[in-house]
């Protein structure tokens, strides 16, 4: 293992990628919270609103630099240790990279200033403005990263060409690239994916402070909004997710058959709830329901699903792996809907604060939805195995001919080192910054925080009752 250098490089990579992907999709879900209680503060000219946006731009702001942080190495692994597949995808690869420089980063860092130290500085219409541009360039941000990625999994609209000794694909249609047949479907599981994760933040904050008794307006304001993101949006994920799967199905058969461990071609292929595979003596076990992978796949019980023994062993995925991470994925995904429509229920009822056990489980709950997005990465980019470029280029491919196994260790580790530092360091921040709370009381007027510490006191009597 440690003088495979095609292995170590793909670690490298992996754990680079899945680090940098904690950050994102709180940044993503949250620039969209800021935009509805700023919005909010705007129309209702309500204090706590204000209040509550000042105190998550505190944590955007520690998401979002973190993010930006780890995002920029992976763009120098390309050219370090996969200089074979950077000149393979060059042409293409580097559109949509360029396009979220010039639409999408210079976009949020043009306005984040405004919005983490304009508040008193700019005009309230003027700051609101700077809110939407950071959430719309961060998305804008997923958009041209996804793009790039689905490229890979379903490769349109490109011709090979020789260059020198090597070949290279070449766009002929750049927006034929763009929206290529799996991009939407894809961007839009990821950034709702980003907004159910955001939305469980707030949600297990406020829960936390709930049962701790403190900053209970802010808290109940809080939950009542991102229940409503988050239920709305682990809904959307449960059909976006059926509608990426069609895609699977169509144009990575392969990948399919992987998730759900078929081996051979089935009419009324089943769907498993859970279970296991073996791919060594190609068997499948768990509970399953006969027919539904291939309703699900094609809308019809007796259309055949392509098992993997219609391609080569040496093009399998690895199939023990993806199978328990897609289904863990799917599994968070009913939960994620399940919780929320209890929690909506006792909350719309005022019963929420009651349920002592309810809040525990929402304050834990914000680690799920990280959970997901990681084992949904997993689970796709495993699946495309052994293609880095799917039918085009496989990994092994790839990697640089001239980076030796001992340099990329040596990366690595340093990589681990400096990435657990500062994963601490943002933990740190980040329990500073929930535990102090908010202070943007101190700038309500007295008639006001008399309001508010009424409100406060009616929600605390409440909840000790």
């Amino acid at each position: 293992m440690w003088n495979d250098a095609e292995l170590l490089a793909r670690i490298q990579f992996a754990f680079t990628i899945m680090f940098h992907y904690i950050f994102p999709p709180f940044s993503i879900g949250l620039g969209l919270l800021l935009v509805i209680f700023e919005s909010l503060y705007l129309i209702t000219k309500d204090k706590l609103y204000e209040s509550i946006t000042r105190f998550w731009i505190k944590i955007f702001a520690a998401c979002f630099s973190v993010g930006v942080a780890t995002g920029i190495v992976m763009e120098f692994e390309f050219g370090t240790n996969w200089a074979s597949y950077s000149r393979f995808v060059g042409d293409v690869f580097g559109s949509p990279l360029a396009a979220e420089g010039i639409f999408a980063f210079f976009l949020e860092s043009g306005f984040l200033a405004i919005l983490l130290f304009g508040w008193n500085r700019v005009k309230p219409g003027v700051h609101l403005l700077s809110t939407v541009l950071v959430a719309i360039g961060s998305i804008m941000s997923a958009f041209w990263i996804v793009v790039a990625n689905s490229w890979q999994q379903t490769p349109v609209a490109y011709e090979i060409v020789q260059h020198g000794e090597n070949m290279r694909a070449v766009i002929t249609d750049f927006w034929g690239m763009v929206f290529n047949p799996s991009s939407v479907v894809r961007f839009t599981h990821t950034v709702v994916a980003g907004f159910l994760q955001g939305s469980f933040l707030v949600i297990s904050v406020a829960a936390y402070y709930i049962l701790k008794n403190r900053y209970l307006e802010f808290a109940s304001k809080s939950i009542a909004i991102a229940l409503i993101v988050a239920l709305v949006t682990s809904i959307a994920q449960l059909i976006l997710g059926h509608q990426h799967g069609r895609i699977v199905a169509e144009y990575q058969p392969a990948k399919l058959a992987a998730y759900e461990g078929l081996y051979e071609t089935s009419t009324r292929a089943p769907l498993y709830i859970f279970g296991s595979t073996d791919p060594e003596k190609e068997t499948t076990r768990g509970v399953k329901i006969d027919g539904l992978l291939s309703y699900l796949s094609f809308g019809d019980v007796n259309e055949p699903v392509k098992g993997l023994n219609e391609f080569p062993k040496s093009e399998w995925p690895p199939a023990r792996t993806i199978f328990q991470t897609y289904h863990i994925m799917v599994a968070l995904g009913m939960f994620f809907i399940f919780i929320t429509l209890l929690s909506s229920y006792y909350q719309i009822t005022n019963k929420l604060f009651k349920q002592k056990w309810l809040l525990k489980i929402l304050v834990i709950s914000v680690l799920l939805p990280v959970i997901a997005n990681q084992f949904g990465w997993i689970s796709a980019e495993m699946g495309r195995q052994p293609w880095v470029v799917y039918g085009l280029l496989k990994t092994s491919d790839g990697i640089s001919k001239s980076v030796s196994a001992s340099e990329v260790l040596i990366s690595l580790i340093i990589f681990f080192l400096v990435y657990t530092l500062l994963f601490f360091v943002w933990l740190y921040i980040m329990d500073k910054e929930i535990k102090h709370g908010p202070t943007e009381f101190d700038n309500i007027s007295s008639l006001e925080y008399a309001k508010t510490g009424a409100r406060i006191d009616s929600i605390s009597k409440t909840s000790k009752q």
